[in-house]
């Protein structure tokens, strides 16, 4: 099977949850998953072809530039769910913040992304999404790059966000949303199965409509969304799927269970339950200015 320890304690986690499943999950995959778009990066990519190998590494970069491009310049900003550490010099270099902070509740990741971090001028912070610690109104910025599905609460992460943020200060982010709720015994087989291998609640399912509206019920202003999945979703799968035709030296029950996933996640999305979105939201100034 070519399992490990990791492997084994991810799965007990799909019958009983822990309290940080999200850290389960990532030190499950390891910081060489064999299935990541490029080395050392874990978002699915924004991509401008159909998804080859030649353009993946591309797309994770296109994708964190694009949410970092709205940063304010100069600023204190929070990179909320920083994974490897890899982005964090492509944020540097977009927003030549005054000073960069890496917020990850998985410390291995810290650990292992700790050259990278360093590289990037990114100072390393073990801490909660949901529970920031930073003191209000001390941060420009804050970007999330595919990682709020895993935070415990959209709308408390949102909340954070408004405290921590000064007035006139940016969120920008990624995050992987539903269509619809599944329908049929495929489908909500297809769907309970991610959650539990994610680490998720159901409740963490929400349309882009309702992840705006919980943004805006935190009393961020101007909240602006995309929702993007034929350039995100639909070619992370189609290079899954080639890369797992020719899985050499990658243990047999690995392969399985991957095949397993990108199945449900393909019927998922060819069926239109699951999309991804891009928001972008501010702290609003105070009236009159």
């Amino acid at each position: 099977m070519g399992w490990t320890w990791q492997n084994a304690r991810h799965a007990a986690g799909l019958l009983r949850q822990g309290a940080n499943p999200a850290a389960v999950f990532y030190e499950s995959i390891g910081a060489d998953f064999f299935l990541a778009p490029a080395p050392g990066w874990l978002n699915l990519g924004l991509w401008r072809g159909r998804g080859s190998e030649d353009e993946a590494e591309d797309a994770c970069r296109q994708l964190v530039r694009t949410l970092a491009a709205p940063l304010p310049a100069g600023g204190v900003i929070l990179d909320v769910g920083s994974g490897l550490g890899t982005q964090d010099r492509l944020i540097a270099e977009a927003a030549r913040p005054r000073r960069l902070i890496a917020v990850n509740i998985t410390e291995w990741q810290l650990a292992a992304g700790r050259d990278r971090l360093r590289a990037a001028g990114a100072a390393p912070v073990a801490g909660d999404a949901v529970r920031l610690p930073f003191a209000d109104g001390t941060v420009d910025g804050i970007i999330s790059v595919e990682a709020a599905f895993h935070f415990r609460s959209r709308q408390a992460f949102f909340a954070e966000c408004y405290r921590v943020l000064r007035p006139g200060g940016a969120l920008s982010m990624s995050d992987i949303s539903i269509r619809r709720w599944p329908v049929g015994p495929a489908e909500t087989f297809c769907g309970l199965t991610q959650l539990r291998v994610f680490g998720l609640q159901p409740a963490m399912a929400m349309t882009t409509n309702q992840i705006a509206s919980a943004a805006a019920a935190a009393g961020l202003s101007d909240v602006r969304t995309t929702e993007c999945g034929d350039r995100v979703i639909a070619p992370a799968l189609r290079l899954t799927a080639r890369r797992l035709a020719s899985a050499d030296g990658i243990p047999p029950g690995q392969q399985a269970l991957a095949r397993l996933l990108l199945w449900q996640v393909s019927l998922l999305w060819q069926r239109r339950v699951i999309d991804y979105v891009l928001l972008h939201a501010v702290r609003p100034l105070p009236a009159g200015r």
